[in-house]
């Protein structure tokens, strides 16, 4: 089934952009940095934080899909697979107590990016995160690529 295409026309969808960059670990475009790259997905620290719930990463798909609507299983199978492999690093390296994922689609769904993607966030008890939406903000560029470093260097011990 093929959901409805809300993107407008001739949208520039920056995710396909960060998908398509090199990766290396370094801040891309001035905005996102890397985490972690398979041949079919990535994920990068996202530029909205809220406070005490800092260094949240999106995973994308590295292939264009809109929405929950056109996303095939075996991607959001790869998708998943590589936000479970964050969200363990996150809870070692930020020493967060939990982790909540989530997932935007359409408009009256909140997604503001017309490319699937999934935000894996870090919390702790009695954060009140979803009570908190309007504290959100910009990280630095430079914030962003030290919580990824941090990230990439858990990843890369290989640890279960």
């Amino acid at each position: 089934m093929r959901a409805a295409i809300y993107a407008p026309p001739e949208y520039n969808c920056p995710f396909c952009r960060i998908a398509g960059s090199d990766f290396s670990g370094r801040v891309i475009g001035g905005a996102e940095a890397d985490v972690l790259r398979t041949p079919d997905v990535t994920a990068f620290v996202g530029s909205h934080w809220w406070p005490r719930n800092e260094g949240s990463v999106i995973v994308i798909p590295n292939a264009h899909f809109e929405s929950i609507f056109d996303l095939p299983a075996e991607a959001a199978a790869q998708i998943h697979a590589v936000a479970q492999r964050v969200a363990v690093a996150m809870c070692r390296t930020f020493r967060c107590e939990g982790i909540s994922t989530r997932q935007h689609n359409g408009p009256a769904g909140g997604q503001e990016v017309w490319h699937y993607h999934l935000h894996v966030l870090p919390r702790w008890r009695n954060d009140r995160l979803y009570e908190r939406t309007a504290e959100r903000y910009r990280a630095p560029p430079d914030e962003r690529a030290s919580r990824a470093a941090l990230l990439r260097k858990d990843l890369s011990l290989g640890l279960p």
